[in-house]
């Protein structure tokens, strides 16, 4: 039941921030704009997207080779991809990161390293969004007038103060005073710990992680780029660079159905400080998650031809890793 309900909410809000922008905007103007992209950008953004495949399954290598988690090179791709898909397809947003936590257990690898490999690379996808609109506002605060970086400045702090005391949390769950652990909800977050740690804190580990978390979203901020230019927008390369981040950011709340609405309306803002119209934000936005769709399309092709899906479902899936949970608890 409160599944079902928090999808409906979840519905509810995109909703209401697609009607929210369609009530804003000039539709015909918006509908002009769509009509007059370049087809040719439009697929070289599609391409630099699919490069996104490579770059967060580099990512995600990287934090299984730090905490010990044997998964193949080319395996580790094919299931990245094939959760790409299941956070595009279903409706919560995080189902394809049940979806690898269930196949890296069915490989054979057990259920901690399967957890935390997937919980650890999303931590380090959300710490790079932080390092990198650390980095990138200096070059774009000058362009705020003062009521702007009132603002603006205090959120990107208090962001940041976030952001840094929720990884060093999670690297010290394992220090609980000694009486709490025999809930077995504590032991697995000392599990936790003793894998961040070893994630974050080692800096060689740190640099591999962090390092293709950032050009990820180097790369989305570069098909963003690529689209504008499709819609014969006068914005450049390091604009797109500069705001995309705090988009993106924003999008990382699960308050939405795979972002639709809340990308929109934070491209609206963020590109509108650049003197991008609101209808062209919208469009760019919209391209964006048609062309995430997309390429996501193939990572269900990906899962069709698996002989070893197990689960047919996703509720087999979370319900097969519920048991095997209970069953390592016990």
């Amino acid at each position: 039941m409160k599944k079902w309900l928090a999808l409906l909410l979840k519905i509810a809000v995109s909703a209401a921030l697609i009607w929210y922008l369609i009530s804003n905007i000039d539709v015909d103007a918006a509908k002009n704009r769509i009509a007059q992209v370049d087809l040719m950008l439009l697929l070289l953004a599609t391409g630099i997207l699919l490069f996104q495949i490579v770059i967060g399954g580099l990512r995600w290598i990287a934090v299984l080779k730090a905490i010990r988690v044997p998964l193949g090179f080319w395996e580790t791709f094919r299931l990245f991809y094939i959760g790409i898909f299941f956070n595009q397809a279903l409706p919560g947003g995080t189902g394809g990161d049940a979806m690898r936590v269930y196949m890296v257990y069915k490989a054979g690898l057990g259920l901690r390293g399967a957890l935390n490999g997937v919980i650890l690379e999303r931590v380090a996808t959300v710490l790079a969004l932080v390092i990198l609109v650390l980095v990138t506002q200096p070059f774009f605060l000058s362009n705020l007038d003062a009521a702007s970086r009132a603002w603006v400045v205090p959120s990107i702090a208090v962001v940041s103060i976030g952001a840094f005391s929720g990884v060093a949390l999670i690297c010290v769950l394992d220090r609980l005073p000694e009486k709490f652990r025999q809930w077995r909800v504590v032991r697995g977050l000392g599990n936790l710990a003793s894998d961040a740690r070893i994630v974050f804190l080692n800096p060689i580990n740190a640099v591999r992680v962090l390092g293709w978390s950032i050009t990820g979203h180097v790369n989305i901020s570069l098909s963003v780029f690529v689209l504008a230019l499709g819609l014969n927008l006068e914005i450049t390369a390091l604009d797109s660079i500069v705001l995309m981040p705090p988009v993106l950011l924003v999008m990382t709340l699960p308050i939405s159905i795979g972002g639709w609405g809340v990308r929109e309306n934070a491209m609206v803002v963020a590109f509108g400080m650049v003197a991008v119209s609101a209808e062209a934000a919208t469009v760019l936005g919209l391209l964006l998650g048609l062309v995430g769709l997309a390429t996501a399309i193939p990572g269900g092709l990906l899962w069709m031809v698996r002989r070893d899906r197990g689960a047919a479902t996703m509720s087999e899936a979370e319900a097969e890793l519920a048991a095997a949970s209970n069953a390592e608890k016990s």
